[in-house]
């Protein structure tokens, strides 16, 4: 059983829309940040980072956090999402970790400069959205070539997308990206990938989110 526990943001929806696709069953833990839950005692012995997603594997008693690692270890485990030869598994592994390492942390600042810091610096808000304009680019030029990023789909497609699908949000235009787009377009309508970014509901929706919360799901 893999116990999963997440909340409603890009980095968790790469979680929900991995196990998804996996079609695996899980129990839902939904943590509601505005409360502050994933600063819990609780939690923090889970990842002492504090932050959302972490899975436990309870049939291997091993407790996975950071994003990229627990797709890896998913896709490892359940033998999918990544292909097994070494050159299609090293070109996921790289295309997965420039999300990590650039959309995430670029596209997360851009929006935090964008929409919530107390004052307009706007310098700040420039170079976070040029920078991840110029990743989408990256993508983009990659995607010229390939249908998917490795390849075939893989957990590399559902970390990339599960950012930039909010490229509205955090104001960053995909005009003229067209094999972006396509690739965008192709992953959104998904089952999985459909079903994933529901889970767990937007805080606020508290009926919703607490049946969730104590369900099985499964794809």
């Amino acid at each position: 059983m893999i116990e999963l526990y997440t909340a409603a943001t890009p980095n968790g929806w790469k979680a929900t829309i991995t196990l998804e696709e996996l079609g695996i069953p899980y129990e839902l833990h939904s943590i509601d940040l505005s409360k502050k839950e994933q600063h819990t005692k609780a939690f923090l012995e889970l990842n002492p980072n504090g932050r959302i997603p972490v899975i436990v594997d309870t049939e291997s008693n091993i407790t996975i956090f950071e994003s990229g690692a627990l797709m890896l270890y998913l896709a490892d485990k359940f033998g999918s999402l990544i292909p097994t030869d070494p050159h299609g598994r090293w070109t996921t592994i790289q295309w997965l970790m420039f999300q990590m390492g650039g959309i995430g942390p670029m596209q997360g600042q851009a929006v935090t400069f964008e929409r919530y810091f107390n004052e307009d610096v706007p310098a700040a808000r420039k170079r976070y959205k040029n920078e991840t304009r110029r990743l989408y680019e990256v993508l983009n030029t990659r995607l010229a070539k390939v249908e998917y990023l490795a390849g075939i789909y893989s957990i590399a497609d559902i970390a990339n997308w599960a950012w930039v699908k909010t490229h509205r949000w955090a104001r960053i235009p995909v005009d003229g990206l067209n094999h972006l787009q396509r690739w965008i377009d192709a992953i959104a309508i998904r089952p999985a990938v459909a079903k994933g970014i529901e889970i767990p509901p937007p805080a606020g929706n508290s009926d919703k989110q607490k049946a969730l919360g104590s369900a099985m799901t499964t794809n």
